[in-house]
């Protein structure tokens, strides 16, 4: 559920520059990191020693939950969730989402040499297909002029006991034409737009990230995460399709080169008191 050690795992390739960056940041610029991390699993675990095992990949990644090792260094698991539907983005498809959040960067280098974490990760290797994981760093919402909220008891599509909560999380990569200040013009002018609409069905922002660094992955490089709130899928829905919504569905087209979208089930979720804290 976690994140890879710094040697080559099977399920992913290892930035040696972000690595290095994690490992010789000088303790007064260091600080917060928010690993961000995408699982596929395999359909049966695979151990490499060769025992025997009929478990699946991800009963064999919820053995490996390291929640344990991580209090020891101050780290902590503030999202997890499974992905309900992947509406944007290639291959593979996404499983599960989960976030920890570690003191440092440093910390991080320093739990996969953890002799603690080195006997778990026998599970992990066994479990998990391929992965992403991005160092996030939040980053500023862009302003929203004349954008007001609902009463959350009026939303037109409130959450119910078959329809709950869901959180949409979009994973960007920029034109390499587009600003990539803090707030890239198209992408901004889109979000503003779809701001207006998503905030009268009680739409709200558990977080935006800066990719500071993909440490493992596939080779692609990523600039910013999203994780909106929506009531429920209903809500969701009646957001995208709102036809004020798709005439600003251009200024995204504009900005983006390389996306996923997907719609997630949380079963914890403490990230923007993580983010406050």
């Amino acid at each position: 559920m976690n994140d890879a050690p710094a040697k080559g795992p099977r399920y992913g390739v290892v930035d040696i520059e972000y690595a290095k960056k994690l490992a010789t940041t000088e303790p007064d610029q260091d600080g917060p990191v928010w690993m961000v991390n995408l699982m596929h699993y395999r359909e049966s675990a695979d151990y490499q020693d060769g025992q025997e095992s009929q478990i699946s990949g991800r009963q064999a990644d919820d053995i490996y939950s390291p929640v344990d090792v991580l209090a020891k260094i101050g780290a902590e698991l503030v999202f997890i969730a499974e992905v309900e539907e992947q509406l944007l983005g290639k291959d593979p498809l996404w499983d599960r989402v989960a976030i920890v959040k570690y003191p440092t960067r440093k910390s991080f280098i320093e739990m996969q040499q953890r002799e603690d974490f080195q006997e778990k990760h026998v599970h992990k290797e066994a479990g998990m297909k391929s992965t992403i994981v991005m160092g996030g760093l939040p980053t500023a919402l862009p302003e929203m002029e004349g954008v007001s909220s609902v009463d959350p008891d009026q939303v037109p599509h409130p959450a119910t006991e078959e329809d709950g909560e869901i959180v949409v999380l979009h994973v960007l990569k920029y034109e390499e034409s587009v600003d990539l200040g803090e707030n890239p013009e198209d992408m901004n002018n889109y979000t503003s737009e779809a701001a207006k609409v998503a905030a009268q069905h009680g739409v709200s922002v558990s977080g935006f990230f800066a990719v500071e660094g993909t440490i493992l992955g596939d080779g692609r490089d990523w600039d910013q995460i999203r994780f909106i709130n929506y009531p429920s899928k209903r809500a969701f829905m009646a957001v995208v399709s709102d036809p004020d919504r798709l005439k600003a569905q251009v200024h995204r087209e504009n900005a983006i080169s390389d996306t996923y979208t997907l719609i997630l089930r949380p079963t914890l979720n403490r990230l923007k008191e993580s983010l406050e804290s």
